[in-house]
């Protein structure tokens, strides 16, 4: 049989939706909303017995019992027999029928907070509403039919109320009566799905300028504008993130593209695959973070094997050796890169390996360290055991794995263009979902994450690429660089095996395919800056097939302007036709040039920051702050977390904030120096490989050497 992807399942395969369920869900004073994107329209219908469950591990269920029975947000209770954990056989709990999804975590706060810590344990608690909505009535939120579209987007400029500009489906709209004209019409005859907008914030201002011009705009199905969270600041892997504030628009879902990281990277067919896997309707997986959702598809996991959600896990790290304790604490295998420029270089990567790992070893957080098989010793160095019977973690991502190389042949065999990007947009998707499965084993706040699981696919995967450069070098191959699941090789002696022959050797023993990505004419690795080291993640190079590939460098920095990224770019491509470091020069005195004589254009100059702070919380000032200062004093709202985007228009102001101008005061001018600065340390980037340094391009430019025709 086949999903609506187009994948086929085994019969019976996660087959638990049993009816066809709404792609938006509303909890509005009546009841709840369902929204049915049916083939011929929207089915609205209201639903007004909806109770929401949680659950109570408890030594004194029938106290906790008794004391909810008469608590005016409870609606019932009942005693039932679940599993508390994928490790745990059922067992009797309460379970506590709650008068409303926004009652839910009051009433789980007022039970955790009787008696002593840790007396009662609570599940199921901080599912999202439209995520729990469709679990308990078990419906599937994926929509029948292609779902319709409206963009709202407003330009750069700080968009006050009321809004006086704004792009409606592409199309740019001025003067306050023409904007709620153009986006009254479009949602009249468009009656679209989805809003996709560049701020959440946007819907309110908008209603607000309706009522500007004594014109009725009601963004979604019915009458009322939402608000779901406000702004907050976050980090996540050591960077201060902002969130922005949510608002929803009944009927319709809402995608607020400065608060979404899936739908930017796989647009809305891949959001649509997500939401059939993890039944998370498509607001709010639009917002969540790929942890989320891959969390979602635990959940959804856990519900078929009767196991509940812990509220607030906690699982303690196990007791082991100083010597097992420093094996353990290890991430995955590299191998400094080689520096410098080296010719005929292949590449080779293991296929999708944590993930892999995690299928073929059994790596799941109920089968690491089973009770049944303590004699076991199957992790290496580490001698973790871990259980034969199959874990429901492996189980999930091998139908990822599997439907994600199933997409990667459709779409080798498409010859329709608008199908082919549908089927990227999923592999895509799932790509994400892949990428994030190893480390969410270790983040302390992962529903059902183990850090012993986390060692245990570090653990395999170095020993994996271990072998793998030990079968490559004795097939006359050398190792040049490698890191974690990549190696890099070129020939060591005059006749190497074939690497296709080594590679299906590799395979073979590992199980897991060794691919080859392919060969490089050249390859250049770049040094550290402090100490002449390889650097791990910065490369680039010439690809037999066509196209380079660059990883690391200022081109790929998102910080990078345009006319920086520019150079560098088209210095690469001069590298390939004479692979000298004076070549770059050449190219970096045209650049200079322009720059010096006023010819760049102050757009292909800005420069994009995030802030983590406010201005006066900073130690130093600088650039990114004074663009941050003048943003404040102009009325636009930035927050820690947020971008600014600015050129520098004069580096040796002795106000910060002088020192800048914001995109969207449209600057004539900029400082020449400080481009300058920039140009000089994306060549060196370039010309490192080659044992040339900054102060190496400044004597080749101080020399006045004419611009070679590799320059151009």
């Amino acid at each position: 049989m086949t999903d609506s992807t187009g994948v086929s399942r085994e019969a019976g395969e996660a087959a638990d939706p049993v009816e066809d369920g709404p792609y938006k869900v509303d909890f509005l004073d009546d009841g709840v909303h369902e929204w049915h994107a049916v083939a011929d329209g929207v089915e609205h219908r209201v639903v007004d017995d909806y109770t929401p469950s949680i659950y109570v591990a408890s030594r004194s269920l029938d106290d906790v019992r008794g004391h909810l029975e008469r608590h005016p947000d409870v609606a019932d209770t009942a005693v039932e027999r679940r599993r508390r954990g994928f490790r745990h056989e059922a067992e009797e709990v309460l379970r506590v029928d709650v008068d409303g999804v926004d009652r839910v975590r009051s009433t789980a706060r007022m039970i955790s907070n009787w008696g002593e810590p840790r007396d009662h344990e609570l599940y199921d608690v901080d599912l999202s509403p439209e995520f729990r909505y469709v679990l308990d009535r078990e419906l599937d939120p994926t929509p029948e039919r292609e779902l319709e579209v409206v963009d709202l987007r407003t330009p750069e400029a700080p968009t006050r109320t009321p809004v006086e500009k704004l792009k409606v489906n592409g199309e740019t709209v001025e003067g306050v009566e023409a904007v709620v004209e153009a986006v009254a019409g479009a949602l009249e005859s468009r009656d679209p799905d989805v809003l996709v907008v560049d701020s959440g914030a946007l819907l309110p201002k908008l209603r607000e300028t309706s009522e500007a011009v004594d014109r009725s705009l009601q963004l979604g199905r019915v009458e009322g504008l939402q608000k779901r969270a406000g702004r907050s600041k976050y980090e996540s892997f050591g960077k201060v993130c902002h969130s922005p504030r949510r608002f929803n628009a009944p009927g319709r879902a809402v995608v607020d593209l400065s608060n979404t990281f899936l739908y930017g990277k796989t647009g809305l067919h891949g959001c649509l695959d997500l939401v059939e896997r993890s039944r998370k309707p498509l607001q709010e997986l639009a917002w969540a973070s790929i942890g989320n959702v891959l969390t979602s598809m635990q959940v959804c996991e856990a519900r078929r094997r009767d196991v509940l959600v812990p509220w607030r896990s906690w699982r303690h790290e196990r007791f082991k050796s100083m010597s097992t304790l420093h094996e353990s604490d290890r991430g995955g295998t590299t191998f400094s890169p080689d520096v410098g420029v080296h010719r005929a270089v292949h590449e080779l990567d293991f296929a999708s390996l944590y993930p892999n790992i995690m299928v073929t070893r059994n790596v799941s957080p109920e089968k690491v360290l089973c009770s049944c098989h303590p004699d076991r010793d199957d992790v290496p160095t580490l001698g973790y055991n871990v259980c034969p019977e199959r874990g429901y973690l492996p189980s999930l991502l091998e139908r990822l794995v599997e439907d994600r190389q199933g997409y990667k042949e459709r779409i080798r065999e498409a010859d329709d263009e608008d199908l082919s990007s549908q089927l990227e947009e999923r592999s895509d998707a799932i790509k994400w979902i892949l990428v994030s499965c190893f480390g969410y084993q270790g983040f302390r706040n992962a529903k059902f994450g183990r850090i012993e699981c986390h060692e245990a696919i570090n653990a395999y995967a170095r020993e994996l690429l271990l072998d793998a450069k030990q079968e490559l070098e004795s097939a006359g191959w050398r190792v040049v660089h490698g890191i974690v699941d990549s190696i890099w090789v070129k020939p060591r002696s005059s006749d190497p095996e074939p690497l296709e022959d080594v590679a299906d050797r590799v395979t073979d023993d590992a199980g897991i395919p060794l691919e080859y990505e392919g060969a490089f004419d050249w390859i250049a690795f770049v040094p550290r800056r402090d100490d002449g080291g390889g650097a791990l993640n910065r490369y680039f190079g010439s690809q037999r097939t066509g196209g380079f590939k660059l990883r690391g460098i200022e081109c790929r920095q998102r910080s990078t302007s345009a006319f920086v990224e520019e150079f560098q770019r088209d210095a690469v491509e001069a590298l390939d036709r004479e692979l000298e470091p004076e070549v770059v020069s050449d190219v970096l005195a045209q650049r200079l040039r322009r720059l010096e004589d006023d010819e760049v254009s102050a757009e292909d100059l800005v420069v994009t920051r995030r802030v983590s702070k406010q201005p006066e919380e900073y130690s130093r000032g600088g650039v990114a702050v004074g663009a941050m200062e003048r943003a404040l004093g102009m009325d636009v709202d930035v927050h820690p977390g947020e971008d600014v985007r600015f050129v520098v228009v004069d580096d040796s102001a002795a106000w910060d904030r002088e020192r800048v101008q914001l995109a969207f005061e449209n600057p004539d001018c900029y400082d020449a120096g400080f481009y300058r600065r920039r140009l000089l340390k994306a060549a060196e980037s370039l010309v490192s490989p080659f044992g040339w340094s900054q102060s190496d391009l400044e004597r080749r430019l101080a020399d006045s050497t004419p611009v070679g025709l590799s320059a151009f």
